[in-house]
């Protein structure tokens, strides 16, 4: 036991490490244990295909604790959970009796406008392949799921040349590791491998002066070094300009050139060009903005948009982008819809205050038990690098009783390096199936609110994921329904009744289907 806890400190080490630094900001610290324990009846523990299914009573408890520190010079947010299950029979390696996952953030000031630090660390089950049953609340699971661990640190420097222009110059030190095996088909695998990563980047933008014409140079460079795979280096080198016809409208242009040395990654040779793109900022109003923009990278035609609007009783939400990128990025950097902030600017007419309205986002979070991103399913593990193209698009309302979140999403994936890197991971046989992965889904969340401490849920989830390359096509669906009720202010029972269907995935064939029943009480001690 000290040997193991020995191994895992030195990936919570940069965090410590940030957090002592920043300490003589003398942050006022909020500290909240929980609790939580449920039952869960399902008929179907493994999600096998229907001739194969088995029924199972699974126990849970999972102590937890939530540490949130403000100041004006640091910023700390932390959570961290146990989960411990009990099964009333032999269950096989298809299931965990443990699992623990924890995320946490920093944010702080070393010295006044000019040294600053970010910090992130996080644990947590990702799906393995968009092939197959994705991720649920059934954290008891190890088919196709795996366990991901990333860490960041990242230092960095501004100052500012009076009006004129701003320079930020940071490092950045992260990596991400695959926590252990999973269960793919019907074997063991676990080849996503530890990869750490040195980054540099470098900006100047134009001040204030430049009111008409604004300005900006940005460099990146990252050193990606992988366990099995060797190294890799990505560099960019970006201006960008705009120009404001009004107070609410500004033209941009931007230009460039990409580098990637893909190394190790099944490919000697190294892809390279010229980028640019020309569109439009638009803002009418302090509640809606637009930015789009169309162009050509060396990998060819290219877009991106941005668009949000909101009401008293609405949020909407459009983007569009098309880079390349890996899935240890997406780990680090979620390109998914990040849920507390919709939420956030849903209930900032209702609660002007932040700190009562982050308490209320909490809460919503936590009782229609929404995940902390939206349309996270779109992230598998691949060790290749890949040109995505993503849309997505997002809708709250609040009105009365009732409350929703609707998400949609689609996504496309066109791998840019060799098949080889993902044999591993995938089979030799199947390593073509994340070559070019087309995906597409829905998460809907419904609350209607029966009286001051009473609240009836429902959700619905249809996911399809189909394998260009393969012609593999794979759908998931999930419906819950519940009813939760509070008993004071520290206290959330819930009971939920829960379907899911769809193909059982890589190195199977067949369907599933689950039927589920859970009673769970969280307590914040």
């Amino acid at each position: 036991m000290t040997i193991t806890t020995a191994k895992r400190l030195p990936r919570l080490a940069p965090l410590a490490a940030a957090m002592l630094l920043a300490l003589p900001a003398q942050a006022g610290w909020r500290v909240v244990p929980t609790l939580t324990t449920s039952v869960t009846y399902t008929d179907n523990i493994n999600l096998q295909a229907d001739e194969r299914k088995r029924s199972e009573l699974v126990a849970q408890l999972a102590p937890g604790v939530t540490v949130i520190g403000t100041s004006p010079r640091l910023n700390v947010s932390a959570s961290a959970e146990w989960h411990q299950f009990a099964f009333l029979h032999d269950v096989g390696n298809r299931t965990t009796d443990n699992q623990r996952q924890y995320s946490g953030a920093l944010r702080g000031i070393l010295s006044e406008d000019l040294l600053y630090i970010d910090a992130s660390t996080s644990r947590g089950q990702r799906s393995t392949s968009a092939f197959g049953p994705q991720l649920s609340t059934d954290l008891y699971s190890l088919g196709n799921r795996t366990e991901i661990e990333t860490w960041s640190v990242s230092p960095y420097l501004v100052h500012r040349f009076g009006n004129t222009a701003s320079a930020q110059l940071r490092y950045t030190r992260d990596a991400v590791d695959s926590a252990g095996g999973s269960v793919l088909g019907d074997a063991v695998r676990n080849g996503f491998y530890k990869s750490d990563s040195d980054a540099v980047s470098a900006s100047l933008a134009s001040g204030s002066n430049f009111d008409t014409v604004g300005w900006g140079l940005n460099y990146y460079r990252q050193d990606l070094d992988s366990a099995r795979y060797g190294e890799s280096t990505t560099e960019s080198l970006r201006g960008n300009l705009s120009y404001r016809i009004s107070p609410r409208l500004a033209l941009t242009a931007t230009a460039g050139y990409d580098r990637y040395d893909f190394g190790g990654l099944g490919s000697d040779n190294k892809d390279e060009g010229r980028n640019w793109s020309a569109g439009f900022a638009w803002k009418p109003g302090a509640r809606t903005s637009l930015e789009a923009s169309l162009g050509r990278h060396y990998y060819g035609q290219t877009g991106s948009l941005l668009a949000s609007h909101r009401s008293r009783q609405t949020v909407w939400s459009v983007s569009y982008s098309d880079a390349v990128t890996t899935s240890r990025q997406q780990f680090l950097l979620p390109t998914a819809i990040d849920t507390a902030a919709l939420l956030d600017r849903l209930f900032s007419a209702s609660f002007p205050d932040p700190v009562e309205r982050q308490r209320v986002v909490a809460a919503y979070m936590q009782a229609t038990g929404l995940p902390p991103s939206l349309a996270d399913s779109v992230n598998f593990l691949s060790n290749r690098y890949m040109r995505q193209k993503s849309l997505q698009a997002t809708s709250a309302y609040r009105l009365g009783r009732s409350s929703a979140v609707l998400s949609l999403y689609a996504n496309e994936r066109i791998a840019l390096t060799d098949a080889q890197s993902d044999s591993d991971l995938l089979g030799s046989q199947l390593s073509n199936l994340n070559t070019n992965v087309r995906q597409r889904g829905l998460d809907a969340t419904f609350t209607r609110q029966l009286n001051s401490r009473s609240s009836v849920i429902g959700g619905w989830n249809v996911q399809r994921s189909q394998s260009l390359t393969t012609g593999l096509v794979n759908h998931q669906r999930t419906l819950r329904v519940g009813l939760t009720r509070r008993y004071g202010e520290r206290m959330l029972g819930t009971v939920e009744m829960r379907r899911r269907s769809g193909d059982v995935g890589v190195g199977n064939s067949g369907t599933y289907s689950e039927n589920a029943i859970s009673a769970s009480l969280s307590m914040k001690l």
